[in-house]
């Protein structure tokens, strides 16, 4: 990931924060997005959210759903629909484990970046997630608490 970061193309364009508070992140794919000529131009512009986003396997497809692109202003008669369901690419060696994950597990398929690789392609990393009750959301909150502070700790002493 460190020679991605030093790579010009490489460029991250929306990253879903709150999916590891929410969720514990068992695995992560990343796969290709399936989008219009002015989607990846509003994109390169970084207007997009995953946020409230989800993926999802329909008829043996993956699909990405809720997810916003804003609308590109230069292109005013082709433009795009913002909310779209927007196709995702997988081997389909990846599709019957992603769809015996989220069928016999309980599993759910949460994205967490949106971005443009090494080549400049639109990529998105979606992760296998199981919820997180409140429970488990408090321990978490407590242990990066407890990190911060140790680190801060660590720092005075020297």
């Amino acid at each position: 990931m460190a020679k991605e970061k030093d790579n010009p193309n490489y460029k991250v364009i929306a990253e879903n924060r709150r999916a590891r508070f929410d969720y514990a992140i068992e695995d992560d794919i990343e796969c290709g997005i399936i989008l219009e000529g002015s989607e990846v131009k509003s994109l390169r512009a970084n207007s997009a959210n995953i946020a409230e986003s989800y993926a999802a396997v329909d008829d043996g497809e993956l699909w990405l759903v809720n997810s916003y692109i804003a609308p590109y202003e230069q292109a005013k008669t082709f433009g795009h629909e913002e909310k779209r369901r927007r196709k995702l690419l997988v081997s389909r060696r990846e599709m019957a484990r992603l769809w015996n994950d989220t069928q016999r597990k309980g599993m759910t398929l949460v994205p967490l970046v949106l971005y443009f690789n090494h080549r400049g392609l639109a990529k998105l990393k979606i992760g296998i997630a199981k919820g997180k009750k409140t429970v488990d959301k408090r321990e978490t909150q407590a242990k990066r608490d407890w990190s911060r502070q140790k680190q801060r700790l660590l720092k005075d002493h020297r």
